[in-house]
């Protein structure tokens, strides 16, 4: 009888990727949340960084009194103002799920 332990190894060909969400850097407790729920999270310094996120979190819309906006990214917005860091998270989930 052979008392020596057998280890196996589980190996899996499965890349999980988590969706990118940009968030505004005044964000700070939302964008933690997020890494924490393992999301990649990105800091949205200029329009140009929210062109390859999955969904994006800013702390207000800016009003736009000529009615007229350029189109950065087709990804969802969410505006933060006025949510917990929690249901804004439940916001991103929603919008990707």
């Amino acid at each position: 009888m052979n008392n020596i332990p057998q280890f196996g190894y589980h190996t899996s060909e499965e890349v999980v990727f988590m969706p990118k969400i940009g968030v505004e850097a005044s964000l700070s407790n939302i964008k933690q949340v997020l890494q924490e729920k393992g999301y990649e999270v990105v800091e949205l310094k200029q329009e140009s960084d929210a062109a390859n996120c999955d969904c994006c979190v800013v702390s207000g819309l800016d009003s736009n009194v000529m009615g007229m906006h350029d189109t950065v990214t087709q990804a969802p917005v969410i505006e933060a103002k006025g949510l917990s860091a929690e249901e804004v998270c439940q916001q991103v989930e929603s919008r990707l799920g």
